[in-house]
C-alpha cells in the first residue's frame, strides 16, 4: 500500500496510520476528530480510566446515539407514510363524491 493511501490521525494523544481512499480522507479525518473529543470527554469525567475502557465506553455512546436516531428516522418514515397514505384516501374518496371529477 502506497504512503498516499495512508491517513494519519491523532486519538486520545496516539497516532494511527489507517489505510484509506483518497476520496474518504475527509469522512475519516472527521470520523477521527469526533472520537477523539468523545474519548476525551469520558476522560475528563474521571469515571472510567485507561484507554481500552474509554474507548469501549466512546464506542457505545457513539452507537447508542446512532441507533437512537436511526430509530427516531424510522418513525418519522412510518409517520410521512402514513400521513400521504391518508391524504391519498381523502383525495380518493372527494373524487368519489365529485360526479365532475368522474366524467373527465
Amino acid at each position: 500500500m502506497t504512503q498516499s493511501n495512508t491517513v494519519t490521525v491523532q486519538i486520545l494523544d496516539k497516532e494511527y496510520c489507517i489505510a484509506c481512499p483518497a476520496d474518504e480522507r475527509a469522512n475519516l479525518e472527521s470520523a477521527a476528530r469526533y472520537l477523539d473529543g468523545k474519548m476525551r470527554e469520558i476522560r475528563h469525567s474521571g469515571k472510567v480510566i485507561g484507554a481500552d475502557r474509554i474507548a469501549v465506553m466512546a464506542a457505545l455512546n457513539i452507537t447508542h446515539d446512532l441507533l437512537h436516531k436511526q430509530q427516531r428516522l424510522d418513525q418519522e418514515a412510518t409517520s410521512t407514510r402514513e400521513r400521504v397514505r391518508d391524504l391519498l384516501e381523502r383525495v380518493d374518496h372527494a373524487l368519489a363524491a365529485d360526479p365532475d371529477a368522474q366524467q373527465a
